[in-house]
């Protein structure tokens, strides 16, 4: 299949590319990415055809935001796509006395959560002034989850956002400062949840469609469908271990990978090798075979990082390698599957 390809936004029917530029390593995740880095991955993105790119406030405290900016500013505003978040607002602080973690050397600020109307209108047009740009297409509700606050705040922070943030997300996009509003969060409960309490055109769903987990396809992914709200897919090699294999150490979720996922991994890996495909080709083109999926945005920390990905996308996968992870109880029987190339 193509690298890179143009598909309309859900019910808003606007063009995005497939493949998107996720902006938060960026804001230095975990360590830093030297600056001629970033410059260099934002124009192998936009030289290979990519024109969506996803931030948030949080990817650094404002450092991602920043420097997407610095190099989106100067290209046409109608020729790309961008995304930012709201739900923390930042406030300058001294370094010394902010906690960057995971983030290292980020900007210097610190992150509150606030899903308040006040609050989320501060939060964007901070974003606006962070990334030097008039508007900004669409924007997600952020973290208001379970895996981030825990099952009894975020029912606090649920509504919060609904009270708060929904509110102002609609002003925003009748005002003509924001084409789509959504949510974004870890969990796919969470998400069904917010679909059920309000009308989104986008979700953002970080590691909860992928080759390695389909929940979403009982109840969350069919609304979508029924609704036209677009999918947009974070976190599709679930926090690394669709990327590495179940080699020790592999991550899921950014942490230690429970015994029975390496297991199920194993054996996906088992059918892969068998056609001679790359796991991470077959993780990454499973996830634009649903019809609600518009993009999905893999991180990147190099230049060779994203040069792989884009060489992913193109790997031939023949049908038969999905028949037998469905044949092997490796991948739901309604799970849409790409067309074989």
């Amino acid at each position: 299949m193509p690298a890179i390809s143009i598909r309309k936004f859900g019910r808003l029917g606007f063009d995005i590319t497939d493949m998107g530029f996720g902006a938060a390593p960026i804001g230095n995740f975990l360590r830093p990415i030297p600056e001629e880095e970033v410059g260099a991955m934002v124009a192998r993105a936009w030289d290979a055809g990519m024109r969506y790119f996803d931030t948030a406030p949080y990817y650094g405290h404002g450092l991602s935001e920043l420097r997407l900016g610095n190099y989106l500013r100067w290209k046409p505003r109608h020729e790309f796509v961008l995304s930012s978040k709201v739900g923390r607002v930042l406030r300058a602080a001294r370094r010394e006395d902010i906690e960057f973690k995971p983030w290292v050397d980020g900007a210097p600020f610190k992150c509150q959560f606030d899903y308040s109307y006040d609050g989320t209108m501060r939060s964007f047009e901070d974003s606006l002034q962070r990334l030097g740009l008039e508007y900004i297409d669409i924007l997600f509700i952020h973290d208001a989850d379970v895996f981030t606050h825990g099952a009894e705040m975020q029912k606090v922070y649920f509504r919060q956002a609904m009270d708060g943030c929904y509110r102002a997300l609609h002003e925003l996009r009748e005002q003509g400062l924001v084409r789509a509003i959504g949510v974004g969060v870890n969990n796919w409960e969470v998400m069904l949840d917010f679909m059920k309490a309000g009308d989104f055109d986008t979700l953002l769903m970080a590691g909860r469609y992928t080759l390695l987990e389909q929940e979403s396809l009982d109840e969350l992914l069919p609304l979508c469908e029924r609704r036209g709200t677009a999918v947009v897919i974070g976190g599709g090699f679930n926090g690394g271990i669709l990327a590495t294999g179940a080699v020790p150490g592999a991550k899921w979720n950014y942490a230690p990978a429970p015994e029975h996922l390496m297991q199920k991994v194993r054996r996906i890996e088992a059918v892969c090798a068998r056609y001679k495909v790359p796991l991470p080709a077959a993780a990454l083109q499973f996830l634009l075979a649903h019809p609600t999926v518009a993009s999905h945005v893999p991180g990147t920390r190099t230049v060779a990082q994203m040069n792989q990905n884009i060489a992913l996308m193109e790997h031939p996968v023949p049908a038969e390698l999905w028949a037998d992870l469905k044949r092997e109880g490796l991948l739901r029987e309604d799970a849409p599957v790409p067309a074989s190339g």
